[in-house]
């Protein structure tokens, strides 16, 4: 199984980008994970429904299966620790030969940084040795110690992708 992160500032695009990657890598004979970092209390389940009631009433899993799929739901106890982003992607089906990670900009794996203009601040690769590309819209970003691709050359940013994973054997 191969990770490869995608990260980014929040409204940078990086959902989109995965959203757009996904059919290619998937036509390119992957079988795709993502995992996406959440910062705050989210929430999947839906406030009524039998499984967040048994969640409120205090069980430390619950899962919910149909013909079609199947999700767990795990409870954090007070003082537990946020399991790293190699513990998540260890709970992925064996199918999956690559895991795309969406944020974590700390892990210490490979990722791609999606940057624009319009959402400003300074660009993660300036300052993070794990970035080994910027898919950027901006032709007047500074070159930095890692390739820029063009955000929107979906074909451009997929082959930089598979060509860094089948690096990392």
């Amino acid at each position: 199984m191969k990770l490869f992160g995608i990260t980014g500032w929040s409204g940078s695009g990086k959902t989109t980008l995965i959203e757009r990657l996904v059919p290619v890598l998937r036509q390119r004979g992957f079988v795709v994970g993502v995992l996406k970092h959440a910062h705050h209390n989210f929430d999947i389940d839906t406030e009524g429904k039998d499984s967040w009631r048994f969640r409120q009433a205090g069980c430390f899993e619950v899962a919910i299966s149909s013909s079609r799929r199947w999700a767990l739901m795990h409870e954090h106890d007070d003082g537990d620790t946020e399991p790293d982003v190699f513990a998540m992607c260890a709970r992925f089906d064996s199918k999956c030969n690559l895991i795309l990670v969406e944020g974590y900009k700390d892990a210490p794996l490979p990722k791609l940084e999606v940057w624009r203009r319009q959402g400003g601040g300074v660009p993660i690769a300036a300052n993070n040795a794990h970035v080994v590309a910027v898919a950027t819209d901006d032709d007047e970003l500074p070159q930095f110690a890692c390739p820029l691709l063009p955000l929107n050359d979906i074909d451009v940013v997929a082959d930089f992708i598979i060509g860094q994973i089948a690096t990392n054997d």
